[in-house]
């Protein structure tokens, strides 16, 4: 083990640490949660990295993804032409995100859906939802929505409907926090098209991190706001409430149109925050430029300056090469106010000018980045489960800040366990 796999052990340590001081009933924080949750993910993180059966098993799913993601593009192609031609190959006008790789979430959201027709992510869920039961101790409402939201994004919450009214603020918390650090996997294959480049067996790590992330999520939950209450659903499994489509031909035509409204939604997040930061950013600039006059400094004021300097320590704690993360810190900075859509294009272009040395440095934020823990899906999942079950609505608005600091260390702590791990050469992380 090298010195920098010594400093993201060191490190998943300090980013747990970090929530304590947070929480809101330090006497009632359960070992049990915290212990579980750390070594869930080290077990499997020790499965795909080190184990060779694991290895294999990931890059099968790796290239399975990718051969799926192949297929998504025939309909792209057949509806846009050569504007969804993708770089590098031959009438190619270049990459237009909007037409490259926005309509494969239709594809996968539509592929998803038929899943849960066949029932196959139903007991897929199942089985992670009984694992957390089981060893953290958790209920069972929120492991099960804490195992779909592996999988799913907003909708997730639907599998536990009947249990949202009764839950308590912790379990609230771990619904939020799950939601906003995990990622839907008909998002995955924008991710793969946006990193493949840089990365080929990328779509094998997301698949990973998405799957470690979940245990991450809960931890950081249950550290700011430990269960005090008597959950409903306590260490029972519970079923998952989710309303299925009368046939195959139904479950496509539903996860279309759903893939269509969130192509729409990210599409409008991205415009509108990118926007309103270049706004912001002008303001800070001008106020930099008159303290600079005024007191002979060279100020270099904007938003993802400040962010930089706020994720630098963390970039460290996770185990990137000091020469590598004020690039780093950056991405993940700008990640809580413009999406990971953007912080993995950012990182596709360090990467291809030069400007990240080294390859542990990708790996780490490929996962640290993986996850919806951001301003924008902030407004998305409070909203969207107020929506579900309205007289939360008050409860719902307080957790919202919880659960942006609880997720986004919980991608901090999944990027770290990646460093533990990542040894440069003959696992799935050697890419």
């Amino acid at each position: 083990m090298g010195i920098y796999n010594v400093v993201s052990c060191a490190g998943v340590m300090l980013l747990i640490a970090f929530l304590v001081p947070f929480s809101r009933h330090k006497r009632a924080i359960s070992p049990r949660v915290i212990i579980w949750g750390i070594l869930l993910q080290i077990f499997f993180a020790l499965f795909v990295f080190l184990v060779p059966a694991g290895t294999r098993i990931f890059l099968f799913f790796n290239d399975f993804t990718m051969g799926i993601i192949d297929s998504s593009f025939e309909g792209t192609r057949f509806l846009f032409g050569r504007l969804a031609i993708a770089p590098g190959n031959e009438g190619s006008l270049g990459f237009i995100l909007a037409l490259q790789a926005l309509p494969s979430i239709v594809f996968f959201a539509a592929l998803m859906e038929l899943l849960y027709y066949l029932g196959i992510m139903e007991r897929i869920i199942g089985i992670f939802a009984r694992i957390f039961v089981k060893v953290m101790g958790i209920s069972g409402a929120e492991s099960l929505c804490a195992s779909a939201q592996i999988f799913l994004g907003i909708e997730s919450n639907l599998t536990v409907r009947p249990y949202l009214k009764q839950m308590t603020r912790s379990e609230l918390l771990v619904v939020l926090t799950t939601g906003m650090a995990t990622i839907a996997s008909s998002v995955l294959a924008l991710y793969v098209i946006l990193l493949s480049d840089i990365f080929p067996k990328v779509a094998g790590h997301l698949i990973s991190a998405s799957v470690l992330l979940a245990p991450a999520a809960i931890l950081s939950a249950k550290l700011i706001i430990p269960e005090t209450g008597v959950p409903l659903t306590l260490g029972k499994v519970v079923k998952v409430e989710y309303q299925k489509a009368g046939n195959a031909i139904e479950a496509i035509i539903n996860g279309s149109m759903a893939g269509v409204r969130m192509v729409v939604a990210i599409g409008a997040l991205l415009i509108a925050f990118i926007g309103l930061i270049s706004t912001v950013d002008a303001g800070l600039l001008y106020a930099g430029r008159l303290i600079n006059v005024l007191f002979g400094t060279n100020l270099d004021l904007t938003l993802h300056t400040l962010l930089t300097y706020l994720f630098y320590p963390f970039t460290l704690a996770m185990g990137v090469p000091h020469e590598d993360a004020p690039a780093i810190a950056k991405i993940i900075g700008e990640r809580i106010i413009e999406t990971e859509v953007k912080s993995y294009q950012d990182l596709a272009l360090l990467v291809k000018e030069g400007k990240i040395m080294y390859e542990r440095s990708i790996v780490i934020a490929t996962y640290a980045l993986c996850g919806f823990a951001h301003i924008p899906s902030l407004a998305i999942f409070v909203g969207g489960t107020a929506s579900i079950v309205p007289e939360r609505t008050k409860d719902l608005s307080i957790l919202g800040l919880w659960a942006l600091l609880a997720s986004n260390i919980a991608c901090l702590i999944t990027g770290a366990v990646a460093g533990i791990f990542y040894n440069g050469g003959g696992t799935i992380l050697a890419g």
